[in-house]
């Protein structure tokens, strides 16, 4: 069944090209070196098998040289003799404007790449810098070693690039080798450098690199020039303008054949990657510069699955199979592997394929109509056209323009109802369906394919139907409705790729029942009566917020937007609406109980949404049951209490929703989008949300309802998104046994070693391994001394640095807290040691002489996870206080005092302020309410002072920190930083607007961190 070959290795023989892009099946070379290897000597057997595969090798070292090669490059291309005065103008204001950067030369390659030059004859010339259309047309060239001068830390530094691909002599591609042994990610952090300071330098050439290769010999990764991680505004003395890239490690991509195995080795991966035709495709096919200005390469799985289906439309097409199985077929890629993104281009080329008239993408729900409208217009603005309304859609259809068309099964089977015998029916179209399973096998979906004459059926999935989860009178099957399968990725692929995370899987056992009673006896009484029992869902809900902030790590901080948050957020999935109920009402009664002990707890932000057709029990084969947005079919009961729920939303966020159907739609959106930016904290569901929804910041699933199969991969995907180095896994917590349905679901979606590679490993594992590296740590720096010279260093930090990953997996064990093979003393001291080595490194950032550091990687985001906050150093001033009025007061207490400050990396700025509260306090102060006082005093003397010191508007200035200080973070864009600056005019001659703005951004952005979450 899912172990059967793809039936795309069936393929027509008239589909078939030699130019697909991804290898069909890759058969490593038998290792035949076995000697040490340099850097230098990877380096030249990479550039010999380059030369091998007809690409030009050049001795290029300076920009000069650069410009003239590309220069020739551009006139054997386009045909064309530049004079010197047409080229320094086409160099100047078409190719390295010194107002462009990265973003406006990535937008050049992929959405403007021909550009008009004047000629001096009057006329105009198009200028192609790439050409897409042919792309044999492109010459290849090889450069290495090339050298330039950018500063780091405000000072000059030397650099010089491995190997550099040059297309038309513009630089593309480049390349950073380690040699055998040393660390992947240490090439990654050396190019993060260069981008950050010297790629700029010169003409800035190198700022149109659209792609990185990364390569220590044995493992070889590629990457786009700004991964989907954040982009971030960096100032560097006013030197460099616009916005630099904050690369992500997590985002890189393998290269892999297309039955998905890894081509990690330099020599294989040269053989195909840098084959000339793949890479050029991957340059000028491949990439989607979305609407962020982000710019994302595909993975080499989305490149096969699109390419089969261009290739089956060319074949049936040409064999006159339209309209048959034969047309069609459907793509396995697991949940979170990148689905849309894929689809969005696999319908973009089709679309532009000669006599294909329209491609329609059909979704199964109305929620996912519009989240796949803001997905495809986010790859490229109004590239698709939506379809409110079954007559929007007739519109559409008849609108030649209109290519791409995004709507619902439902409004198209309306559509084909009241339009029958309409002309797009016998029309050229190519039919996407996202999900390909529920719906499509109704009745709606065989009217489709009958209304159809001249049609291709595709369909996505990441959780395809198989006999031994179909449902149905006829038990179809996913291949029966849509034909072949012509490409799988399973989740088993996803993560041992990276792509997607593992999931930690925990079960609480809230039924008790004797020792005597069978499992079968188990079964009989996991009734809903049983579930719904007052007792249980006390118990249940007392353990999720007992333990909601470890699950979701809310001790740990990091950047979201421009926002810093702590944690992630979950979501609560219930049997049905009354269970929601139930747990919406005892989630309210907790907190008020807990608030009412306790002032200064903070209760979670809880949400909830759902509609009618919630179903009480999964559907056979697991498919979870749809819910729409029309909640007219509530019962009486449940539509009041969602008015309730919806009401006590509006309060937390200021909004208007209610139940009614438009603005329910819009309170779906809005939710939906607060839960994305963590607003929300924890969100309950039955069953919507569980499929077709993502939020990287979700890493944690409560669940209290039966799933199975299809609906339980579905719904435990909703946690297992790449966001940070942090969010190592998704977090499961089951309240009922689905222990076997887990096993059963992964042994068909995945394989029969399945669980082995999804879900992380027992926790004797994971202890083991940081038994080995504490203990490695313990020899090598034993407590109390520090590491000496920069060798010894760098072991220090790679040791540290795993203690420290282990530690963000093992902190969801619950045994962990009672085995740690590490003191808390001795913890808090070597954190201490890396966090001054960190900061040592930072500093040395100004020399100009390169350390071994430079481009190992620091753990700064996990060391906050086991960093004390500012309560815990109150505790210790509080016990410090009650030993000094005891007369037992000891040096060692201020000593414990300091050193979790150390150990703190966002305490060290504040390190200043408790010291001296620590000095200011008496017998008998409250520690608590001084701390506060103090901290306010502190705080407005510290902004009057910058006030006064930059000439701000007081009352302006002191507004916008209250803002910074309520959003959690400074707003770095718009008019509201200007409104606090001193009127300046911008004409003056020793006019310094920008560079004040800048300088008062920093400070600003400095005391809000030193005082955020302090007081």
């Amino acid at each position: 069944m899912t172990d059967a070959p793809d039936s795309s290795l069936r393929y027509e023989p008239i589909a078939v090209s030699d130019d697909s892009t991804v290898v069909a099946t890759h058969v490593p070379d038998p290792a035949s070196a076995q000697g040490y290897q340099s850097e230098a000597a990877l380096e030249q057997e990479f550039i010999v098998q380059l030369q091998a595969q007809a690409y030009e090798r050049l001795t290029i070292t300076s920009s000069a040289d650069l410009e003239a090669n590309l220069r020739r490059q551009l006139e054997l291309l386009n045909d064309v003799t530049f004079s010197d005065p047409e080229w320094r103008w086409f160099f100047a204001n078409r190719v390295a404007s010194k107002n462009e950067g990265i973003v406006e030369k990535t937008a050049r390659i992929q959405e403007d790449p021909i550009q008009v030059l004047p000629r001096d004859d009057g006329t105009s010339k198009n200028i192609k810098l790439i050409d897409k259309s042919n792309i044999h047309n492109n010459r290849l060239q090889v450069i290495n070693q090339y050298e330039s001068v950018g500063k780091g830390g405000g000072v000059e530094r030397q650099h010089r690039y491995d190997v550099t691909i040059l297309v038309n002599g513009l630089p593309l591609v480049h390349v950073e080798l380690k040699r055998r042994g040393v660390p992947l990610k240490e090439a990654f952090n050396q190019i993060n450098r260069y981008q950050r300071e010297s790629f700029w330098s010169d003409a800035g050439l190198f700022e149109y690199v659209q792609l990185f290769v990364i390569s220590n010999g044995t493992h070889t990764k590629y990457y786009a020039n700004t991964t989907r991680a954040r982009r971030i505004a960096e100032s560097e003395g006013g030197t460099r303008r616009g916005k630099q890239t904050s690369n992500t490690f997590e985002f890189t991509s393998w290269w892999t054949d297309a039955s998905n195995r890894r081509i990690g080795d330099l020599t294989a991966f040269t053989k195909t990657f840098f084959a000339k035709h793949t890479l050029l495709n991957v340059l000028t096919k491949y990439c989607v510069f979305d609407v962020s200005r982000t710019l994302l390469v595909m993975r080499p799985y989305q490149i096969v699955a699109a390419e089969r289906i261009l290739q089956r439309v060319v074949a049936s097409t040409n064999l006159k199979q339209l309209g048959t199985p034969a047309a069609g077929g459907y793509i396995w890629h697991t949940t979170g592997s990148g689905k849309t993104l894929t689809s969005f281009k696999t319908a973009q080329l089709t679309s532009r394929m000669e006599g294909v008239e329209k491609v329609l993408f059909v979704v199964d729900r109305k929620d996912l109509d519009y989240q796949t409208m803001l997905e495809y217009n986010r790859f490229e603005k109004d590239s698709v056209n939506g379809s409110g309304s079954t007559a929007e859609l007739k519109r559409q259809l008849q609108n030649p323009n209109s290519r791409i068309i995004v709507t619902t099964i439902q409004k198209l089977a309306r559509f084909i109802e009241q339009n029958k015998g309409h002309e797009i029916t016998s029309g050229h179209v190519v039919l996407i369906f996202d999900e390909c399973h529920r719906s499509q096998f109704g009745d709606m979906g065989s009217a489709i394919r009958k209304a159809f004459k001249r049609y291709h059926l595709f369909g996505f999935t990441g959780t395809p139907i198989f006999p031994e989860n179909a449902t149905g009178a006829k038990l179809d099957t996913t291949e029966a409705v849509f034909g072949d399968r012509l490409h799988t990725y399973t989740i088993v692929d996803a993560i041992n790729d990276g792509n997607v995370l593992p999931f930690r899987v925990s079960y609480q056992n809230t039924v008790r029942v004797a020792d005597h009673v069978t499992d079968k006896d188990v079964e009989a009484i996991n009734t809903e009566e049983v579930m719904l029992a007052p007792e249980r869902i006390r118990e249940v809900v007392t353990y999720v917020l007992d333990h909601f902030d470890t699950k979701t790590m809310r001790g740990q901080g990091y950047d979201l937007g421009e926002k810093r948050v702590r944690g992630f957020n979950s979501m609560f999935t219930t049997a049905s609406i009354p269970a929601l109920k139930a747990y919406y009402l005892e989630f309210e009664k907790q907190q008020a109980e807990r608030k009412a002990a306790d002032p200064a707890y903070q209760p979670l932000k809880i949400a909830t949404i759902f509609s009618y057709n919630a179903n009480e029990e999964i559907e056979e084969g697991g498919i979870l049951g749809d819910e729409g947005f029309d909640t007219d079919a509530l019962d009486g009961s449940s539509r009041d209490f969602l008015e309730k729920a919806i009401a006590d939303y509006n309060a937390t966020f200021g909004t208007s929703y209610d139940t009614s159907s438009a603005k329910f739609e819009n309170y779906y959106k809005d939710l939906a989008r607060r839960v994305k930016d963590r607003d929300v904290d924890l969100v309950l569901v039955v069953n919507m949300f569980l499929t077709g929804f993502d939020a990287t910041t979700l890493n944690t699933l409560w669940v209290d309802k039966n799933l199975k199969s299809h609906g339980l991969i579905q719904a435990f995907s909703r946690t297992n998104r790449i966001l940070n180095s942090v969010k190592a896994y998704g977090n499961i917590v089951c309240f009922r046994n689905l222990e076997s349905a887990v096993d059963d679901a992964l042994a068909l979606f995945g394989n029969s070693e399945a669980r082995g590679v999804v879900l992380l490993r027992p926790y004797a594992d994971y202890r083991s391994a940081y038994e080995k590296f504490v203990g490695e740590l313990v020899e090598s720096t034993p407590p109390g001394e520090e590491p000496v010279g920069e060798a010894a260093e760098k072991r220090f930090v790679l040791l540290f640095g795993e203690i420290l990953r282990l530690r963000n997996v093992l902190t969801s064990f619950d045994e962990f807290a009672e085995d740690d093979a590490l003191s808390p003393r001795d913890l808090q001291n070597y954190t201490s040691i890396y966090n001054a080595l960190w900061e040592k490194h930072r500093k040395s950032e100004k020399k100009e002489k390169e350390s071994i550091l430079d481009d190992v990687v620091f753990e700064i985001e996990l060391v906050k996870q086991v960093e004390v906050n500012i309560d815990y150093i109150l505790m210790l001033v509080a016990k410090w206080r009650e030993a000094k009025a005891a007369g037992t007061e000891h040096v060692s207490d201020v000593t414990e005092i300091l050193d979790a400050l150390d150990a703190s990396p966002t305490l060290r700025n504040k390190r200043d302020l408790i010291v001296a509260f620590v000095d200011a306090q008496s017998i008998s102060d409250d520690v608590g309410d001084d701390w506060r006082q103090f901290v306010s005093e502190r705080r407005d003397a510290e902004l009057d002072a910058l006030i006064a010191e930059e000439a701000l508007k007081p009352d302006e200035t002191r507004a916008f920190v209250a803002g910074a200080f309520r959003d959690g973070a400074v707003r770095t864009t718009g008019t509201a930083i200007t409104k606090i600056l001193p009127p300046a005019s911008r004409f003056s001659k020793d006019n310094n607007h920008s560079s004040k703005k800048q300088r008062v951004l920093g400070n600003l952005i400095e005391f809000i961190d030193r005082y955020a979450g302090l007081a």
